[in-house]
């Protein structure tokens, strides 16, 4: 009986680990990017010369019409353009983007967008993140908040999905 125990004890870990990690096992990209569509969307040139649009997961930055909005395309074009990145994602978006977190010498660019107050942590699809990037995002949306970087400098400002609805 001890054994059989033992063993749903690691099969109930194992499937604990598989459930809470989507993307365990993500893809890498390496590339160059070659555009900065706005603050959360960039275009990745491999070395096959193929071209990559990528959404940034877990963020959402003021959309470019929007207070912020070219700020926010700014700071991450003055970070990443024309720079070798990886992009981790495990899948697209119904657009066909990858969903990826890019990574430049061992930095989380994503993350430095939530941080700098460039970007929302967007909590709408966190479940496409790894649940440690959700608590590293989350934390990083507070401290920008308490600390009025970027677009916190706002008393109001509007999140871009509202913006987008709106706009509808």
């Amino acid at each position: 009986m001890v054994m059989r125990w033992r063993h749903l004890h690691w099969l109930g870990l194992f499937l604990w680990l598989a459930l809470s990690c989507p993307l365990g096992l993500a893809d890498v990209l390496v590339g160059r990017v070659v555009a900065v569509a706005d603050g959360d969307t960039v275009t990745v040139l491999d070395d096959s010369r193929q071209q990559h649009r990528i959404r940034l997961v877990g963020i959402d930055a003021p959309e470019n019409r929007q207070p912020y909005g070219h700020r926010a395309r700014q700071h991450l074009a003055e970070r990443v353009f024309q720079r070798d990145v990886e992009v981790e994602y495990d899948k697209r978006d119904r657009y066909g983007r990858i969903l990826g977190k890019i990574v430049l010498d061992g930095e989380d660019v994503n993350l430095m967008m939530v941080r700098d107050g460039m970007a929302w942590h967007y909590r709408q699809f966190q479940r496409d993140q790894r649940p440690a990037d959700r608590a590293l995002y989350a934390a990083a949306e507070r401290e920008a908040r308490a600390e009025g970087r970027g677009l916190w400098a706002d008393p109001q400002p509007q999140p871009p999905w509202e913006f987008r609805r709106q706009s509808r």
